[in-house]
């Protein structure tokens, strides 16, 4: 038996917390900290030198030679530059471990080379990092050994936001002021900060080190461009939290002490749907500190998996024919008095505040439901979406039965006399426990579903920051607040002012709640009939970003200036123009260099074998036939190659963003799909010892 793990002895045992803090810093110092990371502000440059003194200390004593501010630009990853505590050395040659305040607070990264979308020229090469106090620093242990990481937000010289944190912490602020004007009209006196918490639950896959090494498709591109189904796939549903392999199980036991060491709350591990397809969920955190947990978990799986032989793929569909991979995002809203304000209690009916909360949920979702959807675009997720295994590309709200009613109630009459009790759970079993039933069951195929306490945005993709959905929830929740804080606090009658324009949002906005199945037909037209938006691309969805409306509402909060909001319309076409190109350039580089010659020269042997059984008297039919099948499909492999070398030359030679993104859309996808065909099929024809790649059967059940 192995050594017994402490977990409460080694949690957060590389994070710099508050605890640390308290014991390390002296009294007015802490203080100070404590109180800027709770009320916003500056600390002093006296203080600043003292915690950056300190965090060193404790740094070195853990093995840390260098400091990093580690911080999110519009790549969706983080980024991290290295520099060494090492000062000049003193008069007697001596070398010295120093780090300042100045360093601490702010660091100056080269910004040319990030993704702006025009914000910045690249010969303007100067951003800064700007120290998030809130996000506790962490050690990370490489191979480049021990490195302080130093939570930041990025910027350009001129002061537009590079990254997304920046965004984030400002629309949190937003919601924090609009939020707290609402439950002080509800008579909350005590609560001086409301903040948004998140839980963000993460999909992934494990694939075999030696197979993934043999696909170039998932090296280069993250996902198989070209694979027969296997013979089986997740058809019997007994991979879904079944036991967990071995192997598996040995990966996911290193990754959880690995974030459990780094502060990251990692709850819950199980097979998901798919072959190889596993979860991780964590307990719910104030938003910035969760989407940087979220970061280190998928920068933590990848680098785990390398010790077990293994690699990680977070891409949103890395196969076809089989469930991809989400990120449920899992946010609520809280008072520092520790009051849910999603929290509808035993009589929900009865609960005014968070009914009147609700009503201003359904406002802004189904007035922004373009910019939700787009908050969780990417390439990848574009597989994913609607795929009849994830939520629909049309915005919807489940409220679950008892909700629903509440809120039909109170659309028809003006109140809510009952709400519909859950009941108990029946087994017919003697020995087995009666409990109460939760108030409702779920819906899988929901974007956004109330799920007791807490709204789950079930589109964001695996592979993606949860900084943009969140930013984005935020925001409009901060926008439709505002706008009945500032009706209430004008009421002469607050009761009825509440009552009336409760009912005013719940009728309005009815249309947004949805409760069936989101993956029919039949909702498709339905949506349409209701004229709820069906954005089915991440290029349809980036112009939502540049609206009127859009502008208005981030830049009365000053969560994005127009020129930010565009620069992220212009990233989306640049990033999904050059996605596309490297998947159609390794499909090339596979089809011409590997497969084609593989089958090439299988269709000699069969024309070899073909001669040899009819020389030996036979027929040969039944080879002839193959053969003839094998090199049919092989031309029209050929002619479908250069059909897509031809379309992409012509992609590539594009300069305007938008353009190129929409012709890689229109015209490169469908050629890469007509390449993908033929190739598809001769893999169930070709010898399997000739075929140049593992299959699926081998990367999905190899593991």
């Amino acid at each position: 038996m192995g050594e017994l793990l402490n977990v409460e002895e080694i949690f957060g045992e590389k994070v710099f917390t508050i605890t640390k803090m308290r014991e390390r810093l002296p009294k007015k110092v802490f203080q100070e900290v404590t109180r800027v990371m709770e009320q916003g502000g500056e600390l002093s440059m006296a203080t600043a030198d003292i915690v950056a003194k300190e965090m060193k200390e404790w740094a070195v004593e853990n093995g840390a030679t260098h400091y990093t501010h580690w911080f999110q630009p519009l790549t969706g990853i983080t980024a991290e530059k290295h520099d060494a505590f090492v000062t000049h050395p003193d008069k007697d040659g001596r070398m010295l471990m120093e780090f300042s305040g100045k360093e601490l607070i702010k660091g100056e990264p080269d910004a040319s080379s990030f993704p702006s979308g025009g914000l910045r020229a690249t010969f303007e090469a100067r951003g800064y990092t700007a120290w998030d106090i809130t996000s506790p620093a962490f050690l990370k242990e490489s191979s480049c050994g021990t490195i302080l990481c130093i939570p930041t937000a990025f910027c350009s010289y001129t002061g537009e936001a590079l990254d997304k944190k920046t965004p984030l912490l400002r629309s949190m602020e937003a919601l924090n002021q609009q939020a707290l004007r609402i439950v002080r009209l509800f008579g909350n006196t005590e609560a001086t900060k409301v903040t948004a918490s998140v839980g963000a639950e993460q999909e992934y896959f494990l694939v075999d080190k030696d197979l993934y090494l043999q696909r170039k498709d998932l090296m280069f591109a993250g996902r198989t461009l070209f694979g027969a189904p296997a013979p089986k796939g997740q058809e019997m549903e007994d991979h879904y939290f079944g036991v967990i392999k071995e192997r598996v199980g040995a990966y996911m036991k290193d990754l959880n002490v690995e974030l459990w060491k780094l502060g990251v709350t990692a709850k819950t591990q199980h097979n998901e749907a798919a072959p190889a397809q596993h979860e991780l969920a964590p307990v719910y955190e104030t938003a910035n500190i969760a989407v940087d947990h979220n970061q280190l978990v998928m920068e933590a799986m990848k680098r785990v998996a390398i010790k077990h032989d293994l690699r990680c793929l977070l891409h949103e569909k890395p196969y076809a024919g089989i469930s991809g991979s989400g990120k449920h995002d899992n946010w609520s809203i809280t008072t520092d008095n520790g009051v849910n304000l999603l929290d509808p209690g035993d009589t929900p009916n009865k609960n005014i505040q968070f009914l009147f909360i609700l009503a201003c949920i359904m406002r802004a979702v189904d007035r922004h439901a373009d910019l939700l959807r787009q908050s969780a675009a990417d390439v990848g997720n574009d597989h994913r979406l609607g795929a009849s295994e994830a939520p629909p590309a049309i915005i919807s709200i489940f409220l679950g039965e008892q909700l629903e009613d509440v809120v039909r109630q109170l659309i028809e009459t003006g109140d809510a006399a009952k709400v519909k009790q859950s009941g108990k759970l029946e087994t017919g079993v003697s020995t087995l426990p009666e409990f109460v039933k939760d108030a409702t069951d779920r819906n899988r195929t929901s974007p956004f579903a109330f799920t007791g306490n807490k709204f789950e945005f079930r589109m964001v993709g695996s592979s993606d920051s949860v900084a943009s959905p969140n930013t984005t929830l935020n925001a409009i929740v901060a926008e439709v607040f505002c706008e009945a804080a500032d009706r209430l606090e004008q009421a002469e009658d607050f009761d009825m002012a509440v009552h009336d324009m409760m009912k005013e949002f719940m009728t309005e906005h009815q249309r947004i709640i949805f409760s069936g199945d989101g993956y029919s037909e039949e909702w498709i037209a339905e949506a349409a009939r209701r004229g709820l938006p069906n954005i089915e691309t991440t290029i349809d969805a980036a112009c939502a970003l540049t609206t009127d409306k859009a502008v208005a509402l981030f830049e009365k909060f000053g969560i994005f200036t127009r020129v930010e909001l565009e620069s992220r319309e212009e990233i989306t076409y640049e990033t999904y123009a050059k996605t596309l190109n490297i998947e159609a350039l390794t499909m090339i580089d596979m089809a011409s260099k590997d497969i084609i010659p593989a089958v090439a020269a299988y269709t000699g042997e069969l024309a070899n074998t073909v001669i040899a059984v009819k020389e030996a008297g036979a027929s040969g039919n039944a080879q002839a036939e193959l053969l003839l099948e094998v090199d049919t499909l092989l031309e029209e492999t050929r002619k479908a190659l250069k059909n897509l070398e031809e379309i992409n030359a012509q992609a590539q030679a594009m300069t305007d963003a938008k353009t190129q993104a929409f012709f890689y859309k229109d015209s490169v996808k469908p050629a890469m799909e007509a390449l993908r065909t033929p190739v598809d099929k001769l893999e169930m024809l070709v010898d399997s010892s000739v075929w140049p790649m593992p299959t699926y059967g081998e990367l999905l059940f190899e593991v």
